[in-house]
């Protein structure tokens, strides 16, 4: 059968990684992904933070799928010296954290501005980020975030493929391509692929762009895990469903709605002989 890594954001259940840890084990994961943790973004965690949440994680034996860094989620024109040292912040974070993929994005343009005008502005400030990668010996993977310059296939494939480095793959997203106007699997599968190293699972509808269950939206979600199943894909399936509950405003989802998503997600790829573990 074939055996792929469940994790999760643990933010979007609770801002405390000691309530996040044990919901993520009674779920069935044994990894989280870290994007925050006591209210503060990875890239602004001390030491103190850093050590505090590692000490946390062993006693759990929860292990990192990612640092889910804010990289390239910035203006495109913004101070690149200012971005590249917060990556290599992030960087040590994911070393100290034993994490081998760090997320990022590939930056917001200006109002008016066409893609094609910041296509070169991206790729040498994303190569500048694979070169630290290749030396520190860990693996950036590009999520196509909505209005970014990677936000649909052809522009993940031009940043992928220009870029031309093993440090920088793709972290697959269902629900922000449709947030983008794609059908993912229909339009972007086939052409990303091959550098497809990191699944995060999300759905959405496709006609007012709302989060919804894993397989309930237009997300192709069902067509997407079976190609990934039968090309032999066996890396970490991610859950960031994005889903509000109103009894917990401060954090994206909480653990009702979270482990209603992560059901979804058990229910679906059971269905497609797929184990989570």
């Amino acid at each position: 059968m074939t055996r792929w890594t469940l994790s999760g954001f643990g933010d979007e259940i609770d801002a405390d990684p000691a309530v996040q840890l044990p919901v993520l084990l009674a779920l069935g994961a044994r990894h989280v992904e870290v994007r925050s943790a006591w209210g503060v973004n990875v890239a602004d965690m001390s030491d103190e933070d850093v050590t505090r949440l590692a000490d946390l994680l062993a006693r759990h034996g929860v292990g990192v799928s990612a640092v889910a860094s804010p990289i390239g989620k910035s203006g495109v024109y913004d101070d690149p010296a200012t971005e590249l040292a917060r990556l290599e912040r992030i960087i040590r974070i994911a070393q100290r954290l034993s994490a081998r993929y760090v997320r990022l994005f590939s930056f917001y343009r200006p109002d008016g501005v066409e893609a094609s005008a910041v296509r070169d502005t991206v790729l040498t400030r994303l190569r500048a980020f694979a070169d630290v990668a290749e030396r520190e010996s860990v693996v950036l993977v590009h999520e196509n975030e909505k209005a970014i310059y990677g936000d649909v296939p052809e522009r993940v494939l031009d940043v992928i493929e220009s870029v031309g480095s093993r440090a920088l793959r793709v972290a697959w997203d269902s629900a922000n391509f449709v947030q983008a106007g794609v059908r993912p699997f229909d339009e972007g599968y086939a052409l990303l692929r091959p550098y497809i190293e990191y699944l995060q699972v999300k759905d959405a509808r496709a006609a007012d762009g709302i989060e919804v269950p894993a397989g309930t939206g237009d997300g192709q979600l069902r067509e997407t895990l079976v190609a990934l199943r039968d090309c032999g894909f066996a890396g970490f399936a991610s859950l960031e469903p994005h889903l509000a509950d109103p009894a917990f405003p401060a954090v994206l989802s909480g653990p009702r709605r979270f482990g209603e998503a992560a059901r979804a997600f058990a229910a679906l790829t059971a269905q497609l002989g797929v184990e989570l573990g």
